[in-house]
């Protein structure tokens, strides 16, 4: 194997000027993702999406309609190539990106970047980064499905009231290790189950106990 599972981290892009490339539905997520975040977002490519144009006329992102230029790397913190058919540029761009000292993440090509953006499962406040390494990208995707059914609006509320607890303690209780007893009191008796199905196609031979079920 390959797949560098890297390390898992959370970028804090507050604010921070960020850079996507391309113009199409990949690179709308992309966008919608960084805006979620606070960043500030331009996107570089001669044409856009319905939504990209959208979100231009809206002044909520800059759309510079050309190409990428070296010097679109100034003042930014992160570059995100989603334009994958060009393996050139990619190339060019992971250069680049090292000498500037720029993150990049470019779509589908791993090698060419310096970081990876995970599936992605959203609930209120939780975020769970899914992963392969690279391995199998349709099983992160499929994995982050299956997810974001499991975390519903429910959970989402029993955050939220975790959240304003947690602050009604910190400023009720002065005692660290009493304020730490409440709140593991608070979600003690949760409890996250479930079960894997894997599909028919997997070989026997391939599985560690050799079933074929």
């Amino acid at each position: 194997m390959t797949e560098n599972p890297g390390l898992q981290i959370t970028l804090d892009v507050q604010g921070r000027s960020c850079v996507v490339l391309g113009g199409d539905d990949e690179a709308a997520e992309k966008v919608q993702r960084l805006l979620e975040a606070g960043a500030k977002v331009t996107v570089i490519n001669p044409t856009l999406n319905d939504q990209l144009r959208k979100l231009t006329s809206s002044a909520k992102i800059l759309h510079r309609a050309r190409l990428f230029r070296s010097s679109d790397t100034q003042g930014v913190v992160l570059i995100i190539n989603t334009l994958s058919s060009d393996t050139e540029q990619a190339m060019a761009l992971y250069q680049l990106a090292l000498a500037e000292k720029v993150l990049l993440c470019s779509t589908d090509q791993p090698q060419y970047s310096t970081v990876a953006m995970p599936a992605l499962v959203k609930c209120g406040h939780l975020r769970i980064a899914v992963s392969t390494s690279g391995a199998a990208p349709r099983l992160a995707s499929q994995l982050r499905q299956d997810l974001e059914v499991l975390f519903d609006d429910r959970f989402g509320s029993f955050l939220d009231w975790l959240a304003r607890l947690r602050q009604e303690i910190r400023s009720a209780e002065p005692d660290a290790d009493k304020r730490r007893t409440k709140l593991q009191d608070a979600v003690a008796g949760f409890k996250l189950t479930g079960s894997i199905e894997y599909p028919k196609g997997w070989p026997a031979e391939t599985r560690p106990d050799g079933s074929t079920n």
